[in-house]
């Protein structure tokens, strides 16, 4: 690659890297496989890097990326391998929100990875049916039925007893 294009795209990345490891760790919920989704995408991004900066809108090609490594790494045989019985201990500095993070990521988990991504995307992503059809390459009717047949499989995961609720101070 010329310098000049090497340049603009070393610019670029460290210009977006933290809203693109925010949106890994979005999608698989793990902060060291968010940093392994992200080198990969960031990697694909550079071998891509003329097409990428020609693209109308750079940061939706760069999270289609994203999006696709991280259903690509699902598919392959040793993302369901685990290297320890347990996950080390980490200090965590806690927040009021931070168990209902725990219980939507949780049921997140429980999804297939189909529907959790359609949901990340559309709520947590905000983006819309149109956008997130394009990424994952399928119909606006397709990401529509996905959405509802994942709310409607989260609404059965978060029932009513299993959700903690925010208590206001008056």
């Amino acid at each position: 690659m010329q310098p000049a294009l090497e340049r603009e795209y070393v610019d670029y990345v460290r210009a977006n890297v933290t809203w693109l490891r925010r949106s890994a760790y979005r999608l698989c919920g793990d902060s060291h496989r968010a940093d392994d989704l992200v080198q990969q995408a960031i990697t694909k991004l550079y071998v891509n890097w003329r097409r990428a900066r020609a693209a109308d809108n750079t940061d939706a090609y760069l999270q289609r990326i994203l999006v696709r490594v991280f259903l690509d790494e699902r598919r392959l045989r040793w993302s369901g391998v685990s290297l320890f019985a347990m996950a080390p201990d980490v200090v965590v500095q806690p927040d009021g929100r931070a168990d209902d993070r725990a219980v939507l990521r949780a049921a997140l988990d429980r999804l297939p990875r189909r529907l959790c991504t359609v949901l990340v995307l559309r709520f947590l992503f905000d983006m819309s049916v149109e956008d997130v059809a394009e990424v994952l390459g399928c119909s606006q009717g397709t990401i529509k039925s996905q959405t509802s047949r994942g709310l409607a499989a989260m609404r059965r995961l978060l029932d009513d007893t299993s959700v903690p609720t925010a208590t206001k101070e008056a």
